[in-house]
């Protein structure tokens, strides 16, 4: 198309007298042809020209004027096209939607070109006009003229971690990284899913606005596996980051809860899982303001007093409203002076605008099990915030997430005469270790296997066996340890009279019979346990002890042994090395399971709901049969009568019992020793052993049963326990070896409730009393003397043959006729190798006790294992003879 000159005074000068690129150049598509004149051009008639034409060329020239209409006359000698190049066809009006429509498709072309070329930021969007729009459009343009600084754009996915030579607390407080971290956060919220396709963090926070709350987790090994910048950036700089996290949470919870800032201002994310976790001991300058996770006991804690968040002052002289500001935790913040009348002050906090928040302090001692010898346990102060106060009292064990800080403090420098500041762990996650939390963690395939385990008829057997499985034999005291594990149910009717369920129990017996590791397993297998000794216990430290407060230098109450137990379990080894006056400061513990404490003006009473397992050496070293229990014990009668179990542990010499020991403890040691050439060592286990529970199933359905299941008392055989309870009275007075009190009344009531717990019963049945009675008759004629013990065996048969293994009875009977028959062909001076039993003798024996079917008892290892045979066609027991089954 050609190109035509607007007017002729355009064609000599333009726009501030230049000449035109009309006279110049020629016009596009037509013949460049020599014009005589100008009046050729313009079809044969001259243009007058004005008398100020040459002031028009000095000042520009007038596009507006009369003779404006000239330019649009018509031109023969300009006016001549390209016909190819026209377009004259005629077009339909186009619609609004079309016209939206190829907006639309247009503007999807142009970002799909500028996301490849990689300047996607620099497109412009309508919404910019909202937003900021005079920056987006000034980065623009200068972004098109190649003057970009990297540092103020947004950063990108690929360079988050280059931090450019800062800091990383510097670099996550830049405008860029900032909002990078933030917009990452933000969608790692918004987006994660696990296995099953579930939205994990969109269903806490629904979870958490359910039930008003302000804060929930977010593991760290998942977010450092899906963003590992962030999971790099947060224990390096963590008070910047998860202050970036909050506002990232706040404006997610109230994109999709608008209205639930009435309910909390603030909320936030709590880190959990971290993976490395320090000692408190080990804690250094190299931790300072990092992110640390430790775990300890909860020695004291102060009442939760309410701490200034965000504060605002008034200007006394004028009323001036100053703030907010923002208080830290180490330094007052206060104005300088008064914006309005420019005072220096006194400035009053304005009570009705400031924010405060709940503000607690905790001491945090070192787990007794994880000090080192020879050590006493470090201690640190804890600054719980928020939500997180009184999350957990003393006596707990819990695990803490926090920023390890520091603050001044003038009294340190003063003491050491040098610049030394106090450390203290600011937490942002708490998790307490109890039965609670371990129930609430429980999956629904744990608690699917423990219905499972529960249906097994032989359960008990199964938690039996199942308890210190390592240690040879002591089946009393492994059923002993099981039931104080699962206890009784308390009673307290009307909250007058309170009745303890908590089973105690009392080992005693003679040195190296595994008195110690049975406390030892008790301590693992327990959900909340605290050991100690007798040797480096006192009183005070059994209870509780009364001792004044470093900082207000007020009486303050320290919880011992016992109230750190609470509803747990109390483990006393070297019992008898207690003084007496110590030993009689656990009797109400024991009964009442209160500790009233009366000194220093403090008059209080402590919980201390737990059982107490002790364990203790007899006088002398060594057990005396010959003695009855209480001459044996230097203990007096009111601490014996509170324990429900007392187990006696002899240690005598059986040739064959003492081999299978040794070939069990040698076995034990080849079991976790590495193989040598990759092969398996074939252990020989003489015992005959139920099917073991995992020792983490077991600690997991303990804690279900005590949680969930409450035994009650029905249709229990009243007349079958106060008959025995008549019998062992009369017995008790005629041996006078133990005195039987009401309380074991209620032992066997505990020991019944226990028993159905284990099976998870909702009520007691009658195996579970049966049961309850066995145990308390074993307890009782373990502490006879030896004389009387075989006839109270006879007395009470019945009752302890309830549910315990035939094939031990069976042994037993079988092993005291073999003794008969050897001895009776010694003393006519026959010596044999071979000892052949008939079948009926063995029969008639077995009858006597109710039991008829012998035939599993000869397929047992016990019964294999001791060189006895079957032979069915003769009916006879054969045993060959070794050496040392010919001694014994």
């Amino acid at each position: 198309m050609s190109s035509r000159p607007s007017s002729p005074a355009s064609e000599s000068t333009g726009i501030g007298g230049a000449r035109s690129e009309a006279q110049t150049s020629p016009a596009r598509g037509e013949i460049e042809e020599p014009f005589e004149d100008e009046s050729d051009l313009l079809g044969g008639e001259p243009l007058s020209v004005g008398p100020d034409a040459e002031e028009e060329e000095e000042d520009g020239e007038e596009l507006f004027g009369d003779q404006m209409e000239a330019d649009y006359r018509p031109m023969p000698g300009l006016d001549r096209y390209d016909r190819e190049a026209m377009d004259d066809v005629d077009y339909d009006e186009m619609s609004q939607g079309d016209r939206m429509a190829a907006e639309q498709e247009l503007n999807r072309r142009d970002r799909e070109e500028a996301a490849r070329r990689g300047d996607l930021d620099l497109i412009y969007d309508e919404s910019d006009d909202e937003e900021a729009p005079r920056r987006k459009r000034r980065m623009a343009e200068r972004a098109a003229a190649g003057d970009v600084d990297d540092e103020e754009m947004i950063e990108s996915i690929e360079n988050l971690h280059d931090t450019k030579g800062h800091s990383v607390k510097e670099w996550v407080t830049m405008l860029g990284p900032k909002t990078e971290i933030a917009n990452r956060f933000k969608n790692f919220l918004r987006n994660h899913v696990n296995s099953k396709g579930v939205y994990i963090y969109k269903d806490r926070i629904r979870r958490m606005c359910e039930s008003n709350h302000s804060s929930f987790e977010v593991e760290y090994p998942v977010l450092s596996s899906k963003e590992n910048t962030l999971g790099y950036f947060l224990p390096e700089a963590p008070l910047e980051m998860l202050q970036i996290f909050d506002e990232v949470a706040k404006e997610l919870v109230l994109t999709i809860y608008p209205s639930y800032e009435r309910v909390t201002s603030e909320i936030h994310v709590r880190i959990s899982e971290l993976p490395l976790i320090e000692d408190l001991r080990t804690f250094r300058k190299l931790h300072l303001n990092q992110l640390v996770r430790t775990n300890g006991v909860v020695t004291a804690t102060t009442g939760v007093l309410p701490q200034l968040s965000v504060v605002k002052y008034d200007c006394s002289k004028c009323g001036y409203v100053m703030g907010p500001f923002v208080q830290s935790q180490n330094t007052e913040v206060k104005p300088g002076s008064c914006p309005e009348c420019q005072s220096s002050g006194p400035f009053m906090i304005n009570m009705e605008q400031t924010l405060y928040r709940n503000y607690q302090k905790i001491t945090l001692q070192e787990s007794p099990s994880r000090v080192p010898a020879g050590r006493i346990p470090r201690s640190k102060d804890c600054i719980m915030l928020g939500d997180l106060c009184d999350r957990c009292k003393p006596g707990d064990e819990i695990d803490v997430t926090g920023i390890y800080t520091n603050s001044y403090d003038g009294s340190l420098n003063t003491e050491h005469g040098f610049p030394v500041f106090a450390t203290v762990i600011l937490a942002n996650h708490v998790a307490v270790r109890d039965s609670k939390q371990i129930v609430e963690s429980l999956t629904d395939e744990d608690i699917s296997t423990i219905i499972k385990l529960s249906k097994d008829h032989r359960i008990s057997e199964r938690i039996f066996a199942s308890i210190a499985p390592s240690i040879y034999g002591h089946e009393k005291i492994k059923c002993a340890l099981a039931l104080a594990l699962f206890g009784g149910e308390p009673k307290n009717p009307g909250d007058k009279h309170k009745v303890r369920g908590d089973i105690n129990v009392f080992l005693c017996g003679d040195p190296g019979t595994a008195k110690s590791q049975f406390l030892k397993f008790a301590e693992k297998m327990a959900p909340r346990a605290v050991f100690t000794t007798g040797q480096g216990a006192s009183a005070v430290g059994l209870t509780a002890y009364v001792k004044r407060a470093p900082a207000s230098r007020e009486w303050t109450l320290e919880a011992g042994a016992l109230v750190l137990a609470d509803q747990g379990v109390c483990l006393i080894d070297e019992f008898d090395k207690m003084n007496d006056q110590d030993r009689t400061s656990i009797h109400e513990a024991m009964e009442q399971q209160s500790i009233s404490i009366c000194k220093a003006g403090i008059v209080t009473s402590l919980q201390a709901r737990c059982s107490v397992i002790a364990a203790a050496n007899p006088i002398g070293g060594r057990y005396d049969p010959g003695m009855t229990f209480s001459e044996n014990v230097n203990l007096s009668e009111p601490i014996m009568s509170r324990f429900d179990i007392l187990c006696v542990v002899r240690d005598e010499v059986d040739a064959v019992k003492d081999e299978h020991l040794a070939r069990f403890v040698v076995n034990s040691h080849i079991k976790h020793h590495p193989k040598p050439d990759g092969k398996e060592f074939i252990i020989n286990d003489d015992e005959p052993s139920e099917e073991l529970i995992p020792q983490e199933v077991l600690k997991k359905y303990i804690v279900y049963a005590k949680q969930n299941i409450h035994p009650k008392l029905q249709n229990m055989d009243q007349d079958k326990v106060a008959k025995m309870y008549s019998q062992l009275r009369q017995e008790s007075l005629a041996t006078g070896s133990l005195p039987i009190t009401v309380r074991h009344i209620e032992s066997m009531i505990r020991m019944a409730e226990a028993h159905a717990r284990m099976h998870l019963r909702a009520y007691v049945q009658e195996d579970d009393v049966n049961m309850a009675i066995r145990m308390m008759l074993e307890s009782f004629i373990d502490t006879q003397k030896y004389s009387v013990m075989k006839s109270m065996r006879d007395t009470f048969r019945k009752y302890l043959t309830f549910k315990k293994d035939s094939t031990e009875l069976l042994y037993y009977i079988l092993k005291q006729m073999t003794n008969e028959h050897l001895a009776f062909n010694r003393g006519r001076g026959i010596r044999e190798n071979v000892v052949e039993i008939h079948e009926n003798d063995f029969l008639d024996r077995a009858k006597q006790i109710n039991i008829r079917d012998v035939k599993p008892f000869y397929e047992s290892k016990l019964f294999k294992s001791h060189h006895y045979k079957y032979d069915s066609q003769k009916r006879l027991i054969v045993q060959t003879l070794t050496d040392d089954i010919r001694e014994t």
